[in-house]
């Protein structure tokens, strides 16, 4: 039987609200390097106590913090050297490449086959393949906004981001040309730890 999120609480619709929007934070961090409007929304984040772990406070400072002294052209170049590189950055944003060692693979067809029946449709301009983890956070986040059912969320979450996003933000984590995406990688991995929590409460 499905749970549904109950859409008559303002606390339970906050809380969605919150998860959404962080999860359309990290897809903006990891889907281009960030322009100075997204720099200035990032150094105006301030932690919720009451709502997040103490690592997820510590990091959304830290973000924060880094947002405000980072350099465009530097955040420009870093960007690149991470995740696009000569033939490959240091980093590879990509479910297949975790879970198999090589792209385009298995978990991607998997992917697509689970887009499809929750009722999303390629867009004919996007380039990279549907399990960049941008991507799979564009479409969790719309998952949260459209009010799919907790049941919905838990099995996507963990079908295809619980199984390599942490092994992915570890590795950008300690990336050799990370300095801004050294704090997104420590809101990232903390924030993924509170998702895994509060899914798996409802077991």
């Amino acid at each position: 039987m499905e749970t549904d999120i109950p859409s008559a609480d303002p606390m339970i619709e906050n809380e969605q609200r919150y998860r959404a929007a962080a999860y359309g934070l990290l897809a903006a961090m990891l889907r281009a390097a960030p322009d100075q409007a997204l720099l200035n929304h990032l150094g105006k984040l301030s932690p919720d106590s009451d709502a997040d772990s103490d690592e997820l406070s510590e990091a959304m400072a830290e973000l924060a913090n880094t947002a405000g002294k980072i350099d465009l052209g530097q955040l420009e170049d870093e960007y690149n050297a991470l995740f696009i590189g000569i033939g490959k950055g240091e980093v590879v944003p990509y479910g297949s490449w975790y879970l198999t060692g090589f792209l385009m693979e298995q978990p991607l067809s998997d992917l697509r086959d689970d887009l499809q029946a929750l009722g999303f449709e390629r867009n004919e301009n996007t380039h990279e393949p549907e399990d960049h983890a941008a991507a799979i956070f564009e479409v969790f986040s719309v998952m949260i906004n459209e009010a799919s059912s907790l049941d919905q969320q838990q099995g996507f979450f963990e079908k295809h981001m619980q199984p390599w996003l942490k092994l992915f933000f570890a590795d950008l984590g300690k990336a050799r040309s990370a300095e801004f995406y050294k704090p997104v990688a420590r809101f990232g991995a903390a924030f993924i730890e509170l998702e895994q929590a509060y899914l798996s409460m409802r077991s």
